[in-house]
């Protein structure tokens, strides 16, 4: 029996069926990548410091435009409410008359009360003679006259009272709009601001740091374009030196040297220095949208007072105040002139010459000397 079982094949062992190990790891390796997908889909990039340059740059950017908004915004609520306040006035002077027509009506029916209502025929039996009669006939002809008269002025101050009335309604709801305006202007301000802050709050210091020196080189960058457009100033200033000099005694007292901008140098010039004088006493004093002075400033409420003081009046806004004076190419400016920004016209600085201006920034910076070059430029004017 041993010897025979000796010569027994051996069977192998079935082993259960499993899964196959490379198939398992697949699958896990599936859904680990499935669910760092989804992490990754839910989860915002984080946005580089470029980035968020551009982006708070442009919420500055539409928080100037909504503030050249909320500015006009303020000037029409103004002025409506000075129009509703001449309209009711006026509404009250024509109730006024249109009372003392009402009382005038109101003496002739109670004199006709009185006299009670007599015919013609009673009137002559009445009479002391016909004489009285035809008399008292054409007294109350002229009375019906004068009560007829009446009447139509009247009736005209009551069209002319409701025509005003109407008026001043429809006065009011347009100041009601424009206060409207006002409020949604100041919030779209307020909420670009805040959306700004809220972007530098999230930034490490590292990258604070790095958005710092991305702000060194952008003013490194408008420095220099300042200083070539300085060099083309003077050498402009030496030529017209040198031509003055040519014309030996030829030219008249107080004749023009011929800058290019048919400005006479001497009205000009006067003007332009009580502005920049006005302008360097504001430097330091902080940005604050919607303000005109004396201790704060929007942009176009520094340059609205800096011409003040020069006995010019501005509108109030940037896009009012481009349209005001002379338009001027940026290789002709002269200091004094206004020089303006983006495509939208939001932002607007005095040009002090050499390539600079004096303008209060944004929210966050004060009134400060800056390249004309640090914004993109959208065209100058010289407003007197």
């Amino acid at each position: 029996m041993p010897a025979l079982a000796s010569h027994r094949k051996t069977q192998p062992r079935t082993r259960p069926r499993t899964k196959s190990p490379a198939v398992g790891f697949t699958t896990a390796a599936l859904a680990g990548v499935t669910l760092l997908s989804t992490q990754s889909a839910q989860a915002e990039p984080r946005p580089s410091v470029e980035e968020v340059q551009k982006k708070v740059d442009d919420l500055y950017r539409q928080a100037g435009t909504a503030t050249q908004q909320y500015n006009q915004a303020k000037e029409d609520t103004a002025e409506q409410r000075r129009e509703v306040g001449r309209l009711l006035d006026n509404a009250a002077e024509r109730t006024e008359s249109l009372n003392e027509a009402r009382r005038e009506l109101g003496s002739y029916a109670a004199a006709q009360y009185r006299t009670g209502a007599v015919t013609p025929t009673a009137a002559l039996l009445l009479a002391d003679s016909p004489q009285d009669y035809f008399d008292q006939t054409r007294l109350m002809d002229r009375l019906s006259d004068e009560q007829r008269g009446a009447v139509a002025d009247f009736e005209e101050q009551q069209a002319s009272a409701a025509k005003q009335r109407a008026k001043a309604t429809r006065s009011l709801e347009t100041l009601t709009a424009s206060q409207q305006s006002l409020r949604t202007t100041k919030e779209t301000v307020q909420r670009k601001l805040a959306e700004a802050r809220t972007l530098l709050s999230k930034l490490t210091a590292e990258e604070k740091a790095r958005l710092e020196a991305l702000e060194r080189q952008r003013e490194e960058a408008a420095r220099r374009k300042a200083e070539a457009k300085a060099k083309a100033e003077a050498e402009r200033r030496a030529r017209e030196q040198e031509q003055q000099q040519e014309q030996e005694q030829g030219t008249a007292p107080g004749a023009e040297t011929g800058t290019g901008s048919g400005t006479s140098s001497g009205t000009y010039a006067a003007k332009a220095e009580k502005v920049l004088s006005f302008a360097r006493t504001q430097i330091g004093k902080p940005y604050v949208w919607g303000a005109t002075g004396p201790s704060s400033y929007d942009c176009s409420g520094l340059t609205l007072a800096a011409w003040k003081a020069a006995g010019v009046d501005l509108p109030r806004t940037t896009w009012d105040q481009v349209k005001v004076g002379q338009r001027v190419a940026t290789k002709d400016l002269l200091p004094g002139d206004l020089v303006f920004f983006y495509d939208d016209i939001s932002h607007v600085g005095i040009y002090i010459g050499d390539g600079k201006m004096i303008h209060a920034p944004k929210p966050g910076a004060n009134v400060r000397e800056e390249s004309i070059y640090y914004m993109p430029i959208y065209g100058s004017v010289r407003p007197a």
